[in-house]
């Protein structure tokens, strides 16, 4: 009897897009990120998704020094593969970016494949009521260019190449493939290739389904079988999306990160609701969950005993 296929969750548990005014239940204290890491793999995340933010005021915080307030914690507490951001916040620069996964050498790191508009203004007319100043400067900004060049990609490649740290591929949008495609050609990054593609945020691809299929379709095209496919929707998309994805070979991203909702209406009290949620729908496919060691030899990971923390 054949067995059933392993579908990889990512539990992006905090990020910089939501601030902490829009929900009591993101994670913002170096104890509250790691409490979510833990929860979310302990329901069903092979893979945690890592951002850092100032505990006061729950700005994003890309200092190795804030990682270093939780990442032990989490390292001795599971097992689980931990993914440390290069984006950060579109506001900061390359250098801020990358320090964290360059000083930690984490077995999987996020790196964008592109440059773009950013925008989050849309979501100052569904939060009005802000406890911090810089939430709403940082919102109403329509002026944020996303900036991942050539230039800037290849900085973050070369700074972690000699650290066996794979990356987790963000792509937001068709071009982004394109410039995968480029690195791959050149022997910059290698197979297996985690490809994340991003749907639904204001300056990259749509959510439709149609948006979905043509991503993949492209993706098939460029990578064939050398890439793992991973998606992640953002707000009141994350589940169709996922459910698309989980039913067409995919893997899948969920978290506070990329939505704060577990229905409509209805804001998730925590990431492993999510994670609990995804995975209903992925078993309901008579799919199975990746555990983090079915990851780590999916992904071609280094493991868990040779990371920097």
């Amino acid at each position: 009897m054949a067995r059933a296929r392993k579908v990889i969750i990512t539990c992006a548990v905090t990020g910089a897009i939501h601030t902490p005014s829009m929900s009591p239940y993101l994670p913002v204290t170096p104890e509250e990120i790691a409490d979510a890491a833990i929860g979310a793999a302990e329901a069903g995340a092979a893979i945690v998704h890592l951002h850092a933010r100032n505990p006061q005021t729950g700005e994003p915080d890309q200092t190795p020094e804030a990682f270093a307030k939780f990442l032990p914690v989490i390292k001795q507490r599971s097992s689980c593969v931990v993914n440390i951001t290069t984006g950060g916040a579109p506001t900061m620069t390359i250098e801020e970016r990358v320090r964290p996964a360059a000083t930690f050498k984490p077995e999987v790191a996020s790196l964008n494949l592109g440059s773009m508009n950013f925008g989050l203004f849309g979501m100052l007319d569904r939060f009005k009521d802000l406890q911090h100043e810089w939430e709403r400067t940082y919102l109403a900004n329509k002026d944020i260019i996303f900036r991942n060049s050539f230039g800037q990609i290849e900085h973050i490649l070369t700074t972690c190449a000699g650290n066996d740290t794979r990356f987790e591929f963000e792509c937001y949008d068709t071009a982004h493939l394109y410039n995968l495609k480029y690195f791959f050609d050149r022997g910059l990054v290698k197979a297996p290739l985690f490809i994340q593609t991003v749907f639904g945020l204001q300056g990259g691809i749509g959510s439709h389904p149609d948006d979905v299929m043509h991503m993949k379709r492209t993706a098939d095209r460029l990578f064939g079988d050398q890439y793992h496919w991973s998606v992640l929707g953002a707000g009141r998309n994350q589940m169709n999306i996922a459910a698309m994805a989980a039913a067409m070979g995919g893997n899948v991203r969920v978290g506070l990160e990329d939505s704060l909702w577990a229905g409509p209406g209805r804001l998730a009290q925590s990431n492993a609701e999510q994670v609990a949620q995804v995975r209903r729908i992925i078993e309901g496919l008579g799919l199975e969950v990746a555990t983090p060691d079915d990851a780590r030899e999916m992904l071609s990971l280094k493991g868990g005993d040779r990371v920097g923390f």
